[in-house]
């Protein structure tokens, strides 16, 4: 089992009450917590509005975010889970991963997705096509992507986006180039583009779906005569660790009142229902998680909503839980 972490970063409202000048300090501090923990990698989400509605909280941009942290980490694995290919022009984005992942020494993870947040998109002038549109543009952005970082001159003439003559220096330290990570459990097209391109998958909710959509995912590397196994299959948890039941309810306790804050009642339950899924004393959270270990799962990426304030479960679970797992 592999492990990362995500850093606070405003996008569910984790840094409420920080004032901005220790904001940036707050989500350093974790990420070199994160690295100290052992855990592989530092993981941040690609968003501009807050959910689960837009507030005027901050949310910070992702790939400033990889900048910076790439300069402020040592070891540490940099993640976007994940980038809206939207929001940036592949060839551009090639660029700018390309360019981190020199900076950092080669700890790019290329985290790359659909996009759903409709209220960005309209926010920031984007179009907002139908989802299989923005899948066929996922498609040729990786493939863009992909030939950016392993060939000298770039032409490509897609339905979407149109290159002549794209030049992408430095290349990546990582070779062939860096990893992709496609995100999002769509069967019959974005499975399809993970299959063909994707070094690791980010999908599921419930173990059980998580089996459902490895098979559907095999079955595309067969039509392809792609090797299933070479796919890393990742989910995200939404945790908190503590040493006693009580110490758990009082934590979920305090996310909620956060919460209370800028949204309703229901949204408040909807954020209990994804904490208490695999929250835990660190011998529960083990237990909810084995079935995900049964089901192929071998990457976590754990969101510990408190991590701003209270780095203690995020340590916790590095020291019981991960060994327990692996």
């Amino acid at each position: 089992m592999r492990f990362g972490a995500f850093i606070p970063q405003g996008w569910r409202l984790d840094l409420v009450d920080i004032e901005t000048s220790q904001q940036w300090p707050t989500m350093l501090s974790v990420a070199k917590t994160i690295e100290a923990a052992g855990y592989e990698s530092v993981w941040v989400y690609d968003h501009f509005h807050t959910v689960p509605i837009p507030t005027q909280e901050v949310t910070y941009e992702a790939w400033t975010l990889m900048a910076a942290l790439a300069a402020a980490t040592d070891t540490v694995r940099l993640g976007q889970m994940c980038t809206c290919n939207g929001y940036r022009a592949p060839a551009y984005l090639a660029k700018v991963a390309a360019t981190i992942d020199a900076i950092s020494g080669g700890r790019i993870e290329m985290g790359i997705g659909a996009g759903w947040y409709e209220h960005e998109y309209k926010g920031y002038g984007y179009p907002f096509p139908k989802a299989s549109v923005r899948i066929g543009e996922l498609r040729e952005a990786v493939e863009i992507m992909q030939r950016m970082w392993t060939e000298d001159v770039v032409d490509f003439g897609g339905k979407y986006y149109q290159l002549d003559g794209a030049i992408c220096q430095p290349k990546p330290l990582q070779q062939p180039r860096i990893p992709f990570w496609v995100a999002g459990g769509g069967e019959k097209l974005t499975l399809r583009v993970a299959a063909q391109y994707a070094s690791y998958t980010n999908f599921a909710s419930t173990p059980e779906e998580f089996e459902h959509k490895s098979n559907v995912l095999r079955g595309h590397c067969e039509d392809i005569g792609r090797d299933f196994d070479e796919i890393v299959r990742s989910t995200n948890f939404n945790i908190v660790c503590e040493d006693t039941e009580a110490g758990v309810e009082d934590r979920i306790e305090e996310v909620k009142d956060r919460y209370r804050r800028f949204v309703g009642e229901d949204r408040v339950q909807s954020v209990e229902r994804l904490l208490r899924a695999t929250s835990g004393t660190p011998e529960q959270v083990v237990e909810k998680m084995r079935p995900w270990v049964d089901a192929g799962m071998s990457y976590g990426i754990i969101y510990f909503p408190e991590a701003a304030y209270d780095t203690s479960s995020l340590q916790r679970f590095a020291r019981e839980v991960i060994p327990a797992l692996s």
